[in-house]
């Protein structure tokens, strides 16, 4: 499922959205429930952070539509990877 994700930079339209987001974190938790983990951070776009009104968190089943998939090389790949260890130690 990890390597499923949607690279940083991505922009995407949630179901039932009418503003684009553009994902700028992965695997993120929110301070107010760390227990719970979402695929995704995003932002508005083309506006990006304006303050934590504009910052929401949400899971790949929410997207509606993925209108720009963004940039991904050897490095991010690394990067996955290394996060898939560390759920598969999680999982053990």
């Amino acid at each position: 499922m990890i390597r499923d994700l949607l690279p940083i930079g991505s922009v995407v339209l949630l179901r039932g959205g009418i503003k684009k987001l553009v994902i700028v974190g992965i695997k993120q938790a929110n301070a107010d429930e760390p227990d719970v983990e979402y695929d995704y951070a995003g932002v508005l776009y083309p506006e990006g952070y304006l303050g934590d009104d504009t910052f929401f968190l949400f899971n790949h089943k929410d997207i509606n539509d993925i209108v720009y998939k963004g940039y991904s090389n050897p490095e991010r790949e690394e990067f996955l990877a290394e996060i898939e260890k560390l759920y598969a130690q999680d999982n053990d």
